[in-house]
C-alpha cells in the first residue's frame, strides 16, 4: 500500500510535527528516545568547535534525520521488498570505499520519484520510484548515487553549512554522550538543520561527484554502469507532474546531469567484463507469479 499524498507536503508535515520516536521503530534499530532528555541536557559543549564528526556520532545523526523522512512516510509493508533492497544495496555498499557501515536501506510509502541517504549509511528509495526501474541496474545506480553521498559525507557538509560549525558540534558532542538518538534543544536544532537541507538540496556539484561515484560503484558491484543514465532519461523525459517535482527541485536537470556523465564517461566503460542489466530476482519481485509466495532469495549478487 502506498501513500499518494505529495511527499514534499508528507515532509513538511513530519518535519513540524517531529514523530521521530516511532519512525525509529520502524526503521529498526535506529535507536529509541528513552530517557534521552535528561541525557542531552546534561550533554557539555565542546571546547573545540571545529572538531571533525567521529563515526559514532554521523551514524546516530543520520539515524534521526532518516526519522524525518520516515516520519512523513512509513515503509512499505512488504517484507519480501525490502529484504531485496536491503540486499541489494548492501552488496553495492560493500564495493564502496566505507564498506563497514552499518548500511540499512529501505522502500518508503509513497508514489513520488525519489531517494533519500542521510549520514551513517540509511538510504530510503520512495515506492513510486522502484514502481518505474526498468531493470535492476537502474534500481542499482540509484542506490550506488546514494551510497556515493553517504561515502563522500555531502549531507554531514551540508548540514555543518547550514548550521555553522559550532551547532554541529554541539550537536556531536551531545550524540556522543548518549545511547540512541537525540532529543530536546539539542534535536530540534538537528531537526531544523536537517529540514533546511531537505528542503534546499545538496550543492549541485555533490549531485554530480555522487552521480561520477555511483556508476564506478555500480560497476564494480557487477552491474552495467549504465542503469543510472536510463533513470535520468526516465526522468528527463517525465511530464511535469507533482510524483517528479521533489526530485526536480532538490537535483540539477537531468540533461545536465546526463552530460555530465557524458563528459566523463565516454566510452571508457563501454567494455567492463562480466556487468549485467538485470537479473531474475527484479522480474520476480515485480511481477510474482499468481498464487506463489513471493521470493527472498534473489537480489544483488549479479556475479
Amino acid at each position: 500500500m502506498t501513500c499518494r499524498r505529495p511527499l514534499a507536503l508528507l515532509l513538511a508535515c513530519a518535519i513540524m510535527q517531529a514523530p521521530i520516536a516511532a519512525a525509529h521503530a520502524q526503521f529498526g534499530g535506529l535507536g529509541g528516545l528513552g530517557g534521552l532528555v535528561d541525557k542531552a541536557r546534561g550533554a557539555k559543549k565542546v571546547a573545540d568547535s571545529t572538531r571533525a564528526i567521529g563515526e559514532e556520532e554521523e551514524i546516530k545523526i543520520g539515524g534521526d534525520l532518516a526519522g524525518i523522512v520516515l516520519g512523513a512516510a512509513p515503509l512499505v509493508e512488504d517484507p519480501a521488498l525490502q529484504l531485496y533492497v536491503n540486499r541489494l544495496g548492501r552488496w553495492l555498499a560493500m564495493h564502496s570505499e566505507r564498506p563497514n557501515l552499518p548500511w540499512k536501506f529501505g522502500v518508503i510509502a509513497t508514489d513520488d520519484f525519489n531517494a533519500f541517504s542521510t549520514p551513517g549509511g540509511y538510504v530510503l528509495v520512495s515506492k513510486g520510484l522502484v514502481d518505474r526501474m526498468r531493470n535492476e541496474s537502474e534500481l542499482a545506480g540509484v542506490l550506488a548515487h546514494e551510497i556515493a553521498h553517504v561515502v563522500s559525507k555531502h549531507h554531514l557538509k551540508a548540514l555543518q553549512k547550514e548550521m555553522g560549525t559550532a551547532g554541529l558540534s554541539e550537536i556531536g558532542s551531545s550524540v556522543a554522550s548518549s545511547q540512541g538518538g537525540l532529543a530536546g534543544q539539542v534535536g530540534s536544532k538537528l531537526i531544523e538543520g536537517g529540514r533546511q537541507v531537505l528542503i534546499k538540496g545538496l550543492d549541485k556539484e555533490d549531485e554530480y561527484q555522487a552521480d561520477r561515484m555511483g556508476v564506478v560503484i555500480a560497476a564494480r558491484s557487477g552491474y552495467s554502469p549504465y542503469g543510472l543514465v536510463g533513470v535520468l532519461q526516465t526522468l528527463s523525459a517525465a511530464p511535469a507532474g507533482r510524483g517528479f517535482a521533489l526530485m526536480m527541485k532538490t537535483h540539477p536537470t537531468p540533461a545536465s546531469r546526463i552530460e555530465r556523465l557524458d563528459e566523463v564517461m565516454g566510452s571508457k566503460l563501454d567494455n567492463v567484463p562480466g556487468v549485467v542489466d538485470d537479473l531474475p530476482g527484479f522480474s520476480e519481485l515485480r511481477v510474482p507469479n499468481p498464487g506463489a509466495p513471493r521470493s527472498l532469495s534473489q537480489a544483488g549478487t549479479p556475479r
